[in-house]
């Protein structure tokens, strides 16, 4: 049984999950495959600052299971060093190369600086207005004025609803209401902007990014209430795209894991998969 929504971390190669999560003896060339034998998706932060080519982009369709979604992100070349201008023929051989792997590709994810405004929606319409409808899109936005509750907000939930492209949510709430005590938590103060947090949705893959801090305990509060509210998506009939932060990316399987249980205690979800790690013990056990 698969699950009903998508959820996964913001890497898949992460060297210190050797022995935690990944299993003691596991190689880079083995850590996406072992990555998703648990999630069923993961941020492809990758795709942010280099183009693979379509021989590595082959081989991660390879490594990972039926049902398992890269929710890639444009290249920043097209999103923040040109800001969109002039970059529909770019958008559309970037969003292409994927074309073999189609169908392990959740929404793709536009990303903007905060510089990206009001006056620039009209660039984003443009290159909606050619991109292939093959695939789903979703953007996220970090000017203040797309947060107004007034006509620049409204512009933008309009132009997305009417293309069916989801507003990424993304929520630094908790990781901006802690004392930085850790210099992972201080860099990702310094990195995640402090934006508004929106709860609606405007297209059928509501697409959270949530960002709080290393452990389970301070991050309980904001994870409920996630939660409730992916299952009632999941309820209304949407396809909800969960990934869950930490700072120090270590934790980030943990949370991931403890977000599924609190999930699970509203619906009905199937279990995780074990770690490759545990899974590994447990062989060991038996000898």
């Amino acid at each position: 049984m698969s699950l009903p929504y998508h959820l996964g971390c913001t890497v898949w190669s992460l060297p210190e999950w050797k022995g935690s999560f990944f299993t003691d003896d596991a190689q880079p060339d083995r850590f996406l495959s072992q990555y998703s034998s648990v999630f069923n998706s993961v941020e492809g932060n990758t795709t942010f600052y280099n183009t693979p080519d379509p021989e590595t982009i082959l081989k991660w369709g390879q490594q990972t299971p039926k049902g398992f979604k890269f929710c890639f992100k444009f290249p920043k070349r097209l999103t923040h060093e040109r800001r969109l201008q002039n970059v529909e023929d770019d958008a559309v051989h970037f969003v292409k190369l994927f074309e073999p792997i189609r169908e392990k590709t959740g929404p793709f994810m536009i990303q903007f600086p905060d510089s990206f405004g009001p006056q620039d929606l009209y660039k984003l319409e443009n290159v909606f207005s050619v991109l292939p409808k093959s695939f789903s899109y979703a953007v996220e936005v970090r000017h203040r004025d797309f947060f107004d509750h007034g006509k620049h907000e409204r512009n933008l939930t309009s132009l997305l609803k009417s293309y069916d492209v989801d507003r990424v949510i993304f929520d630094t709430r908790k990781l901006h209401s802690v004392k930085a005590t850790e210099s992972s938590i201080a860099e990702a103060q310094k990195k995640k902007p402090k934006v508004p947090v929106r709860f609606d949705t405007t297209g059928a893959r509501p697409l959270l990014r949530y960002v709080g801090t290393n452990d389970i305990l301070n991050n309980e509060p904001y994870l409920k209430e996630w939660a409730i509210i992916v299952a009632e998506w999941i309820d209304e009939g949407l396809h909800p795209y969960v990934f869950i932060h930490a700072p120090n990316k270590v934790d980030q399987p943990k949370l991931c894991r403890h977000f599924h249980k609190l999930l699970s205690q509203l619906i009905e979800v199937p279990v995780l998969p074990d770690w490759p790690a545990n899974k590994q013990d447990k062989q060991l056990g038996l000898f």
